[in-house]
């Protein structure tokens, strides 16, 4: 855990890396529920039967579900004094350039790309997440995720 004593701490380490999380199983029972809740069941996520015969070999998660882990792992790797919310603020960019098989471990390595001021003093925090998905040499996910830092009292 990297403990930032204050947003200024925070925004004076853009452009380095902040950690990288323990691994993560993707089950697919965890598939399983994601496509429910999303609607999603496309035979590749949720047909262990029919994926075990295609190019793959089994099924493989979401590339948004891919994506939506990335808070889960990230949540224990940095804390930031005196900041009452962080908040989702969106993606700039996303990339798969893998896929996630069914029991494949994932990790996030995360990086400050930038800070910026914003209004009623926030920050607006700019943060590359790469995936890594146990054995494979690319990443499961590239994303820059912008992350809205609220001060305590606001």
């Amino acid at each position: 855990m990297r403990a930032f004593k204050n947003l200024a701490e925070l925004k004076s380490v853009a452009g380095q890396p902040v950690g990288v999380s323990s691994w993560m199983t993707v089950t697919q029972d965890l598939i399983d529920r994601y496509a429910d809740v999303i609607d999603d069941h496309q035979w590749i996520h949720v047909d262990p039967a029919r994926a075990a015969r295609s190019a793959l070999g089994t099924t493989i998660a979401h590339g948004y579900l891919t994506l939506s882990l990335i808070p889960a792992m990230i949540r224990n790797l940095y804390s930031v004094a005196g900041v009452s919310a962080r908040l989702n603020y969106g993606s700039n960019r996303v990339r798969f350039p893998t896929p996630v098989p069914r029991d494949g471990k994932v990790r996030t390595h995360l990086k400050v790309l930038s800070a910026d001021d914003a209004a009623d003093g926030a920050l607006r925090v700019t943060w590359q997440a790469t995936v890594e998905l146990e054995g494979s040499e690319k990443p499961a996910c590239v994303a820059e995720i912008v992350t809205l830092m609220l001060p305590e009292g606001r």
